[in-house]
């Protein structure tokens, strides 16, 4: 098992990898570099091995499958997960490095959005969509993550053995901080210095196609994490609209004596008993979320156990 491994998912970064390695070698010298290409066209891999990096393949393309493979294959008392584009700097990872080895944490980010994010980053829409993503989530999973979506990230052993991914692409920054939230894992924030990609360089992540995969997986997941929240808001919205238009036919029935709105009244009905459905839907599925949850806190002890014997095996 290592100490610290740092892992680099890349595709197609030529022009940035070789400094990437040697950066992070020189910070920590005692971390093994692991560099996983994923389908490039270019040199990344030959530069990446001629810089000192252990490299791999992912021929499924996605970030999401690249860092399936790392988490799967790499077993590290702590693990550096950076980008090959050489937006993230080196020197904070002995900080984060520190966090997951001595102080605990299972999760750390790296904080762009706290410092030159906004100056640095030339796409206003990228600008927008990660604030927009880090709100929908606070606000929904009521956390206090200052960076949902940044590629900089430090990781417990027991973190990366028990996290099932499911994301294929650019979502899986997200997957990663609801898994963490939701199963009230160690979180800590820590600012990093973001700079924008060097010129020739250029993102693979597209605002717009990328940017509603990541909406759909916030649904998808506040849906599975918390379905009674999910379900309430419809059976709160249905409610509500069966209310305000059963209102006036009650209205007439006390002045009248007479319903003259059969079909509104009727409608109403069914709208009523859907809100009912929606409530009790959420309540049973609630039910088998907060099971699972007794079973991954018993899966934490089982993978801390798995650890100690492979470290006592090294020993």
């Amino acid at each position: 098992m290592d100490k610290i491994a740092v892992l680099i998912p890349c595709y197609n970064e030529e022009k940035t990898v070789e400094k990437v390695v040697r950066d992070f070698r020189e910070v920590l010298p005692e971390a093994v570099i692991y560099v996983y290409d994923n389908n490039s066209t270019d040199r990344t891999a030959e530069l990446a091995r001629n810089a000192g990096a252990i490299v791999r393949h992912e021929y499924m393309q996605g970030k999401g499958n690249v860092i399936r493979r790392m988490f799967r294959e790499i077993d590290a008392e702590c693990y550096i997960m950076t980008d090959g584009d050489d937006t993230y700097p080196a020197e904070n990872a002995p900080e984060m490095a520190d966090l997951v080895l001595h102080k605990h944490v299972d999760m750390v980010i790296g904080d762009r959005l706290s410092s030159t994010y906004f100056e640095e980053n030339k796409r206003p829409f990228h600008n927008f969509g990660n604030s927009l993503v880090r709100k929908s989530i606070n606000v929904l999973f009521r956390s206090d993550i200052k960076d949902i979506m940044t590629g900089y990230r430090a990781f417990s052993y027991e973190f990366v053995k028990t996290i099932p991914i499911l994301s294929k692409g650019f979502e899986i920054e997200t997957e990663m901080s609801i898994h963490a939230v939701d199963k009230n894992m160690s979180v800590e924030n820590v600012i990093i210095t973001y700079r924008d990609r060097p010129e020739g360089s250029e993102s693979k992540l597209n605002t717009f196609s990328d940017g509603i995969k990541v909406l759909k997986m916030i649904v998808r997941l506040y849906w599975s994490y918390n379905p009674m929240g999910f379900f309430g808001m419809i059976s709160g919205f249905l409610a509500l609209i069966s209310i305000l238009f059963c209102l006036p036919v009650i209205m007439d029935y006390f002045f009248t004596g007479l319903v003259e709105r059969f079909p509104t009244l009727i409608v109403c009905g069914f709208t009523m008993i859907a809100a009912i459905q929606s409530l009790f839907a959420g309540m049973q599925l609630q039910t088998s979320v907060q099971k699972g949850r007794q079973d991954f806190e018993m899966q934490l002890h089982r993978v801390a156990e798995q650890k100690k014997a492979q470290l006592g095996d090294e020993e």
